[in-house]
């Protein structure tokens, strides 16, 4: 049986081998409760601080800006949530995109149920959000801005350091940062950005599923949404996962490191594969901005107008290829990509499109067996649905 491509690392990433034995580690041996007072308890608080030392290095942050979640949707809701209610005697409007990932989204479209106002801008053919746009949308109410680094579905980079400049304006408006995408595949500096809160999971990166988090820049105060023993400085309590927050922040170290030749091999097989497809498959639409400088090196999405996204995902499973068609926390759903249609993409287009995604273990015998995948499916498809 020929060897599988996964090609859903945007989804999720299999968990590294050095994060694996590091969290086995912890649960056959640290495995005491960090709140205890006795010895056990106290080796595992010292893991737990030196994950968040570690943590805190591959941001260029302080230990004491890093709340560990339980991953991207725990780590958006904290802080856009923690936000509204910390500050809603400042105000009550919020500012974000259309193309959000649905635990922003999603967070926002509640708030506005319980009486905030919330602007979604509008993205560019690209997906991107213009800088001038964000600060026309200010007001006195404003508390928050909330946009995305890098796309979950077309890998659009927002350009981040512009509106972090542009905030510095607003210094009563906080900016927060789902990097959940980004981390790991490009460089990420929220001091350098003016970014307040930013947020990362684990399992994007090879690291394990359940644990993230939360950069939040000294001097900001959040709402908690989990109240109880006060652990994470009070903003998270229950008890931590300690194998968990180790395995995060191993796997962050090793994306640290990976990142710089990870980027260079995925940038050359990106290309290569918008070519292959382009030229061998007719009507075929590449969504997002292809370029090394405006979109992720990792992501690759096509549209292919006529077809169904389920139906291409599950012809390429045949061929032992897997890819996704929108965002996984939304992927079962039968209607067109937000996202997409949030980019200008006709429907017919939009519920034909599928992600590409690369992760450190991914292959360019992965990648190609891919590229050749769609250019036997789609044509053989097209046929069918003509």
């Amino acid at each position: 049986m020929e060897e599988m491509a996964y090609l859903d690392n945007s989804a999720t990433t299999r968990t590294d081998d050095q994060v694996v034995r590091v969290m086995v580690e912890v649960m056959n041996n640290i495995y005491g409760n960090p709140a205890s007072l006795h010895g056990l308890g106290a080796k595992a608080e010292r893991l737990v601080t030196q994950a968040r030392e570690a943590t805190a290095r591959t941001l260029g942050v302080s230990p004491g800006e890093i709340v560990f979640t339980s991953g991207g949707t725990e780590g958006n809701n904290t802080a856009i949530k923690g936000v509204a209610f910390q500050y809603r005697d400042r105000g009550r409007h919020l500012i974000t995109t259309r193309v959000e990932h649905p635990s922003v989204y999603g967070v926002c479209k509640q708030l506005e149920e319980w009486g905030w106002r919330v602007t979604y801008l509008p993205v560019d053919a690209y997906g991107r959000v213009r800088p001038e746009d964000v600060e026309t949308a200010i007001t006195d109410e404003t508390v928050l801005v909330s946009v995305m680094h890098v796309n979950n579905e077309v890998g659009t980079i927002q350009p981040i350091a512009e509106i972090g400049a542009l905030l510095k304006r607003h210094p009563k408006v906080l900016f927060h940062v789902d990097a959940v995408q980004s981390f790991g595949k490009m460089e990420v500096r929220p001091k350098e950005w003016g970014v307040d809160l930013m947020t990362l999971s684990g399992h994007k990166f090879h690291g394990p599923k359940g644990v993230g988090c939360l950069y939040v820049r000294e001097g900001v105060s959040l709402a908690p949404l989990l109240t109880g023993g006060g652990q994470e400085g009070g903003l998270r309590s229950g008890t931590h996962n300690v194998p968990g927050i180790a395995g995060f922040a191993k796997a962050a170290l090793l994306a640290k490191e990976r990142q710089p030749e990870a980027v260079r091999r995925w940038s050359r097989w990106k290309a290569d594969l918008i070519e292959q497809v382009m030229s061998r498959v007719e009507g075929v639409r590449v969504n997002g901005d292809p370029s090394h400088e405006g979109g992720a090196p990792h992501i690759v999405s096509f549209s292919f107008p006529g077809l169904r996204s389920e139906v291409i995902v599950h012809a390429l499973e045949e061929e032992n290829v897997f890819v996704s068609s929108k965002s996984a926390c939304s992927s079962k759903g039968e209607k067109p990509s937000r996202i997409l249609l949030a980019m200008g993409l006709d429907p017919t287009a939009a519920v034909g499109s599928i992600r590409i995604s690369m992760g450190y273990h991914t292959t360019e015998e992965e990648v190609e067996r891919c590229a050749r995948a769609l250019c036997q499916v789609i044509p053989r498809l097209q046929k069918i649905m003509t």
